[in-house]
């Protein structure tokens, strides 16, 4: 019986991975780097360690600035936002209504820190609906180790076979996978990548598909 749905946040709650897909290269461009619509694709929801070590290799630079780039991709972040809004991804509201009438945990595993997290789910009107907000930042790897998930079922206090984890990306996938949770995936940038699909308990192409497991 499922008792949590924990949920990674870009991408899969929230529309905004086709923002970072814009800015990401152009955060890198603005500092002479290049880069190529799969390098992006390659670190979504990926932890602070290991993007970091990534974009240095994909820059090229051994002097390259992680955090003078990611503050600049912020910056575009925040004006792509405040031009487009921001918008929950198709069967947020439902699914996310269903779970609450159902008395069932909401929670958020996430690459992005607790603060921004709250802000968008504000401003997406809900962040009412969840009990718990679990940063990746806040722990040693991030995905795709399952530190995060880890965390965030010790923390509910439910053993892993009791949690959904629905996550958008392979990084997201294979960190709830090795965590133990049962994984739906609901693509969003790119189709499921071959690699993690036995991982998935299932594949579902809006939220609230995810009513039906329930």
């Amino acid at each position: 019986m499922i008792k949590a749905v924990i949920f990674d946040l870009d991408g899969t709650l929230i529309d905004t991975e086709k923002y970072f897909r814009i800015n990401w290269p152009k955060a890198f461009e603005h500092f002479g780097y290049k880069m190529t619509d799969e390098q992006y694709l390659s670190i979504r929801s990926l932890g602070k360690p290991f993007v970091q070590k990534t974009l240095k290799e994909y820059s090229g630079d051994p002097n390259f600035d992680y955090d003078k780039v990611v503050a600049y991709r912020s910056e575009l972040m925040e004006e792509s936002l405040a031009k487009n809004g921001l918008e929950t991804k198709k069967g947020a509201e439902e699914l996310l209504s269903f779970l609450k009438e159902k008395g069932i945990i909401c929670a958020i595993a996430t690459a992005s820190p607790v603060d921004r997290s709250e802000r968008y789910l504000k401003t997406a009107g809900i962040f009412s609906y969840f009990d718990r907000i679990i940063s990746a930042r806040n722990m040693k790897e991030g995905k795709p180790s399952p530190d995060v998930y880890e965390y965030a079922v010790k923390e509910l206090n439910l053993k892993p076979e009791e949690c959904f984890a629905v996550e958008d990306s392979p990084n997201g996938i294979l960190s709830a996978s090795r965590a133990g949770l049962k994984v739906i995936m609901v693509p969003d940038q790119a189709p499921c990548e071959e690699y993690v699909k036995d991982l998935l308990f299932a594949e579902v192409s809006d939220l609230s598909e995810i009513k039906q497991y329930i």
